[in-house]
């Protein structure tokens, strides 16, 4: 494709970026096929070649509005397009800067503004978010099912190991998950215990800062990616071999820091080098499989499953078919599903600002989810698991702690020590 970018942006690293991936697009459309929104407007600017040119348009310089704004907050970022494209147009990328640069322009309506600068303080605060999780689930008789379908009940998180082990891993507990669901990373801990791994839960790490970039707030995510790289730094020196992110959405995020702060001298080589430490818990119980199949209760081989792969795990870490495996060799039948490439709808904060479009998203997911009857849903990420929980009575689980549930059996000769709680160094 050929630009003619605004001078004065070609000089940022933004600028030069974007018109490298502009140019890498060739118009050929493969990617409206795999567009989620696509599929259910129909609309070119409601898919990502229509949204490219938009990008381009306004980083030309012409007219931006806010129907400009409008069709690229539609897009979902799931990056489906990104697998089918035959060039490699990294779209995800560009439709970040082109979120941003549109929004500065443009801007929003106070109501619009209020509402996104609430959900990043709200969901970004785990005190505040655990408080208002609480309080909605006390309320729980009170309020209307359309409300209390989006309050995950209550579960217990069980026992953390006490670290023992040569071999140590991170474990980012994230702003959301330990209020919606705190035995995600327990259940990880458990796991990596028995395969000779002791995740440690480090005090002073949050929020990935995922939520702040995709919400065109760059500054305020490059600050949360420094507080996490801070945090996690002595452990780092100290030899941890690994950052585990039981989200996938979040795990893509922190794989990401490499980018996002390349342009700070302090801190380019640290992101660099945490980026590439980052792992999605299948990565390590792959890697990890032969210690932990001799441990397993095959009592469970009639549980049949139906697997959700976030789009964060199988087009942002373009992992595919490895938690299918695991499951499948832990005696889980996994039944098919249709369209398992498309998104649920959840993506980060897209289920708040674009309610209507993800509940279809929602809808479809379901019922491609459900069509053979599953007796559990298993996924990879809290917001998909959330977000598709609200819609269904099927219980909905991250697929760690269905390994969990059925690698119970201590090793002969070492120690089944426990106690309540994160360890936290």
């Amino acid at each position: 494709m050929e630009t003619r970018l605004l001078p004065a942006l070609l000089e940022t690293p933004e600028g030069r970026e974007a018109d490298s991936i502009l140019r890498a697009c060739v118009h050929c459309g493969f990617c409206t096929a795999t567009c989620p929104t696509y599929q259910l407007l129909g609309d070119e600017l409601d898919g990502p070649r229509g949204r490219i040119y938009l990008i381009k348009q306004a980083l030309e310089g012409g007219e931006v509005s806010a129907s400009t704004q409008l069709h690229l907050d539609r897009c979902l970022t799931c990056r489906s397009c990104e697998t089918t494209c035959p060039s490699g147009v990294r779209y995800g990328r560009l439709v970040d800067i082109g979120r941003k640069f549109v929004d500065d322009r443009v801007g929003r309506a106070p109501v619009d503004a209020a509402r996104r600068a609430a959900l990043r303080r709200g969901l970004m605060s785990r005190s505040l978010f655990g408080t208002a999780v609480a309080l909605g689930r006390l309320a729980r008789p009170f309020l209307p099912r359309a409300l209390t379908a989006s309050i995950p009940v209550a579960r217990g998180a069980g026992d953390w190991p006490v670290p023992r082990h040569p071999r140590r891993v991170l474990v980012m507990r994230g702003c959301v998950q330990p209020s919606l669901a705190p035995n995600i990373d327990a259940a990880t801990a458990r796991v990596f215990d028995r395969a000779g791994i002791s995740a440690i839960a480090v005090d002073g790490a949050g929020c990935c800062g995922a939520l702040s970039y995709h919400l065109s707030e760059h500054d305020e995510a490059r600050a949360l990616a420094r507080r996490n790289i801070d945090a996690w730094w002595p452990h780092v020196d100290r030899g941890a071999e690994a950052i585990v992110m039981t989200a996938s959405g979040c795990g893509v995020m922190l794989r990401d820091y490499g980018h996002v702060l390349e342009g700070d001298p302090a801190y380019a080589a640290k992101a660099s080098r945490i980026a590439a430490l980052v792992r999605d818990p299948i990565e390590i119980v792959g890697a990890e499989w032969h210690r932990l199949v001799p441990l397993i209760d095959r009592s469970h081989a009639n549980a049949t499953l139906a697997f959700h792969p976030p789009c964060t795990l199988q087009h942002g870490f373009r992992i595919r078919g490895e938690v299918e495996r695991v499951l499948c060799d832990a005696g889980y039948t996994l039944l098919p599903v249709a369209d398992a490439h498309l998104c649920c709808g959840s993506a980060g904060t897209y289920s708040i600002l674009q309610p209507e479009l993800a509940g279809q998203l929602k809808a479809n997911k379901l019922g491609a989810l459900t069509a053979h009857r599953p007796s559990m849903i298993a996924t990879a990420n809290i917001g998909c698991m959330t977000h598709l929980q609200s819609g269904t009575d099927v219980p909905i689980r991250h697929w760690i702690e269905l390994i969990d549930a059925v690698t119970t059996v201590p090793r002969a000769g070492t120690s089944t020590q426990m106690r309540t709680g994160a360890p936290v160094s």
